[in-house]
């Protein structure tokens, strides 16, 4: 495996870095993807000094370990980690040379502090966007605990694997050869599903807030920024930062950025927000809003926060359609992510639920993959862009049902086949096939908030022109609210817009 001329630039750069010497222990043999490895391996350490090549047996052919001189860090890439994946190994080499993670002390000190031996695997399909965030999180994990060893599995070159444990989607972690997790995850959530959480007591002694941002989507961030920069003192409460963008792909419609990843975005505004000395507190849910002298937010944990104002950003979550099979399926068949999940299914039939545009999009990226995708709308006609519609009627491989209504997700293990109504005659259809991509929509995540503020008759939040709710104090912004569209741009707007209405607020209060 050649890089290009710009890779290897950038590439060379960041092993101009590295700190001290590197061990690659690599386990190849004769076939190709062996070879498209061991020629990347080479080509690498042909650019630095520092880094030295071993042949080896690894559990896994082919392989390559990231080392220190003699000592395992247990880093392993089984596979060739290219695509979204080749970031994990320049950082991995980065990092097992010695070179500091951009991560904060107390996170390396829950991940030294974790005893036991625990050897994780992740599945990962390399054009999946959220597969890095979970690699990178175990194999820095690894290298901060000699207890921990991580491999990351390319599921297209290991396809037999796959096959044996019914993996239907990335990333998929495996802990000591038991099912672990599937999803995107950062190394907080790592850990708190290991046990290693923060205790609810370090709520105990902070100080009200001036403005409280309640999630950390665009709008969260956008707000918190904006309340900072009036110097304030301003705190964030999210489960995770970044929110929904962490599961984007591309976009292409930010305003003065041709195109970014999702994941690229959400570090961006993570750097951004830490730049402004912001109160960051992840892994948090909000359950309860309150007001009493000062605005009230209870966490899961117990905790409470206080605050002169609120600003609620908790965002979106994908729409579930509520049929049976939806659940029992989930990571068996059924799928959110076509990005993700959809080399999984190469070969295969498959079906999209939703005829908007993020269905449509997944109906055509999904087509140049899989057999054969057939595309459920519930209403008469599709409701995507009508280029989308085009590329898609053009294809050779797409069946369009509109007017038919979803009855249920069949199977026994894992996803054999779709009934359907078609709502004209009434009557039931069965289309036998492996999958189901979910693309209905998105709900608001609101429901915590009860009868506090007022919502419409679907969960959004309403707020007025400030981004002010009927709550005199606490304001929201982004996709949980009544806006027209539901944008990242707007999103991040209305955050601004929520953080000058709670300036203003506390001035004239």
């Amino acid at each position: 495996m050649k890089l290009d001329q710009e890779i290897k630039a950038q590439l060379a750069q960041y092993l101009e870095l590295l700190e001290g010497d590197v061990v690659l222990k690599i386990s190849a043999g004769s076939d190709e993807a062996s070879q498209e490895m061991e020629a990347l391996v080479d080509e690498i350490a042909k650019m630095s000094a520092r880094i030295t090549v071993e042949k080896t047996e690894l559990p896994r052919t082919p392989s390559f370990s990231v080392n220190r001189v003699g000592e395992d860090t247990g880093v392993t890439f089984a596979g060739t980690p290219l695509g979204h994946e080749f970031t994990s190994l320049v950082l991995a080499l980065l990092q097992v040379s010695g070179r500091a993670p951009k991560v904060e002390q107390s996170v390396i000190d829950q991940i030294k502090s974790i005893n036991g031996e625990y050897k994780f695997e992740t599945y990962v399909s390399l054009s999946c966007h959220n597969c890095p965030d979970v690699v990178q999180a175990l194999n820095l994990m690894s290298i901060f605990n000699p207890g921990i060893t991580h491999t990351m599995i390319d599921g297209g070159v290991f396809k037999e694997e796959v096959e044996r444990k019914e993996i239907m989607s990335v990333p998929s972690v495996y802990l000591n050869g038991e099912f672990f997790e599937s999803g995107r995850m950062t190394v907080e959530e790592i850990l708190a599903k290991m046990g290693s959480t923060v205790d609810a007591s370090e709520f105990d002694n902070k100080a009200p807030y001036d403005v409280l941002v309640v999630g950390g989507g665009p709008a969260g961030a956008s707000a918190a920024i904006y309340a900072a920069r009036k110097g304030i003192r301003t705190g964030i409460v999210a489960e995770r930062l970044g929110g929904q963008v962490n599961d984007t792909l591309g976009i292409e419609n930010f305003i003065s950025v041709n195109y970014i990843e999702g994941p690229q975005l959400v570090a961006k505004l993570e750097e951004q927000v830490k730049e402004y000395g912001i109160d960051v507190m992840k892994l948090q849910r909000a359950t309860r809003l309150d007001k009493n002298d000062l605005i009230e937010v209870e966490l899961e944990n117990g905790a409470v926060l206080k605050s002169k104002t609120v600003i609620l950003s908790t965002g979106a979550r994908w729409r579930n359609m509520g049929v049976p099979g939806e659940a029992e399926f989930k990571n068996k068949g059924v799928a959110y992510c076509p990005h993700c999940d959809g080399p999984l299914f190469a070969g295969k039939d498959v079906a999209v639920v939703g005829g908007g545009n993020s269905g449509i999009e997944a109906a055509i990226d999904l087509a140049g993959i899989v057999k054969h995708v057939t595309v459920l709308e519930f209403a008469p006609e599709l409701k995507a862009d009508a280029v989308l519609q085009d590329r898609l009627y053009s294809l050779p491989n797409v069946t369009v049902l509109k007017n038919v209504q979803t009855k249920e997700i069949t199977g026994t293990d894992k996803v054999d086949g779709i009934s359907y109504i078609d709502r004209a005659t009434e009557e039931t259809h069965h289309i036998e096939l492996q999958g189901v991509f979910v693309q209905i929509g998105l709900v608001p995540n609101t429901d915590w908030l009860g009868d506090m503020v007022e919502r419409t008759r679907v969960g959004e939040i309403v707020v007025d022109s400030h981004g002010a709710t009927n709550v005199p104090g606490v304001f929201a912004a982004g996709d949980c609210t009544n806006s027209a569209y539901k944008q990242i741009i707007i999103s991040m707007g209305s955050g601004a817009t929520a953080a000058l209405g709670a300036f203003d607020y506390l001035i004239r209060n």
